[in-house]
């Protein structure tokens, strides 16, 4: 495993490492994030065994609304938080577009996903096709880590490399919104309040 400061060349090479097949760690601006392909089965079959979890989808990041319209259908409160709220930590859970394999999806037809407000993910997922796993880079039931050195410990030879930028800023995980349906639930309380999105969306 390598730890390197997250500067434009090693972000190329963690880009690259995920194009592989690879999984790799890196800063958001709410917790370290544990990332791999997508689109690359035995890639994300690997990051489950590595989170030790298999049973629920894999988040995902963009590194831009054009990428993220590429794998979900927006509806009107989607598209109004998304431009109230992206890049940021409100993760929106919607209908998607794309088939990405069981290790992805857990038989869900929606993927969570936004886009990151921390210029180092949004960079890797551009350099990598412009979506990543997102999931928080720690062992299932394990607290979460706002420091590369904190998921580098716990999380060892595992993977492939990790990218360090510093400690994360807001220090929590996102808030999850799930917007697939008639009403919105949100699923995990986080950086965006309730009463934020209320406003955002009668604004």
């Amino acid at each position: 495993m390598k730890i390197l400061e997250a500067t434009d060349d090693a972000i190329k090479e963690a880009a690259a490492v995920i194009r592989n097949g690879g999984v790799v760690v890196y800063p958001t601006e709410t917790v370290y994030g544990l990332g791999c392909a997508p689109q690359i089965p035995e890639a994300a079959k690997r990051l489950c065994f590595i989170k030790g979890r298999a049973d629920k989808p894999l988040p995902l990041v963009c590194s831009d609304m054009e990428a993220a319209r590429r794998i979900v259908e927006f509806n009107p409160a989607a598209e109004r938080l998304a431009e109230e709220f992206w890049p940021g930590p409100l993760m929106l859970v919607l209908p998607a577009r794309v088939e990405y394999s069981i290790w992805v999806t857990h038989g869900a037809k929606t993927l969570g996903l936004r886009v990151p407000g921390h210029d180092v993910s949004r960079r890797l997922a551009e350099l990598s096709g412009g979506i990543i796993v997102s999931t928080s880079a720690n062992k299932s039931g394990e607290k979460h880590h706002t420091s590369a050195l904190g998921a580098a410990e716990q999380l060892g030879e595992e993977v492939d490399l990790v990218l360090d930028g510093g400690m994360t800023p807001v220090a929590e995980p996102s808030t999850v919104l799930d917007l697939s349906g008639e009403q919105a639930w949100i699923l995990r309380k986080g950086p965006i309040t309730a009463e934020q999105i209320r406003k955002a969306l009668s604004g």
